[in-house]
């Protein structure tokens, strides 16, 4: 997809913030430094639209780009790893899950997960909540530019059985540095816009 105008609109924390443009989200989830903004900016073939830091944490809010009024991206706030406060974690896990409990225009949910490490506790736990969801998602395995390329597809079998995520439920390997995945990926969204 040849992306030319994708825009930051707007963060926030509550349904009156929301765009009520009725375009198809694609909503990001995953832990605080697995590149979920990397993954915004490659795919939409920006360098820093998305922005990136090397500090754990500092999405709080929920972040939605808009590509080409053709649909959003939205940038949930990551889990783990955060400085929040025990009330704070509380609250930005209340809107949270406000929003992909009531938001009508979800189209697909994409879990992002580090490809080099077995998922977490907490990527488990939103595995299961996405799969009770019954949204439709995708998984992408991040950093696959940091294993040998003859290694990935096991490490993408790996994470399969780990999750106990079956055989129908797509897993793409994704890295920022080496593009060569992004086509796939692609595809695979642009079923849902």
């Amino acid at each position: 997809m040849l992306v030319k105008n994708p825009k930051f609109e707007i963060s926030a924390v509550s349904p009156k913030q929301y765009p009520a443009n009725g375009l198809p989200e694609i909503v990001l989830a995953g832990k605080s430094n697995v590149g979920k903004s990397s993954f915004i900016n490659t795919m939409i073939n920006r360098k820093s639209l998305a922005r990136t830091s090397s500090e754990p944490g500092k999405t709080r809010q929920l972040n939605f780009y808009n590509i080409d009024d053709l649909f959003y991206f939205v940038d949930l706030p990551g889990y783990g790893y955060s400085k929040m406060s025990k009330a704070e974690q509380e609250k930005v896990g209340a809107f949270t899950e406000s929003y992909l409990v009531n938001k009508s225009t979800i189209s697909l949910i994409v879990l992002l997960i580090d490809i080099r490490h077995k998922p977490s506790e907490n990527d488990k736990h939103m595995y299961n909540y996405i799969c009770n969801s019954n949204s439709p998602f995708i998984i992408i395995a991040t950093k696959a530019d940091k294993i040998a390329i003859t290694k990935v597809d096991s490490y993408v079998d790996d994470l399969r059985k780990e999750l106990g995520a079956d055989a129908n439920i797509p897993i793409f390997p994704f890295s920022s540095e080496r593009k060569i995945y992004s086509e796939n990926v692609w595809q695979e969204i642009e079923k849902y816009i």
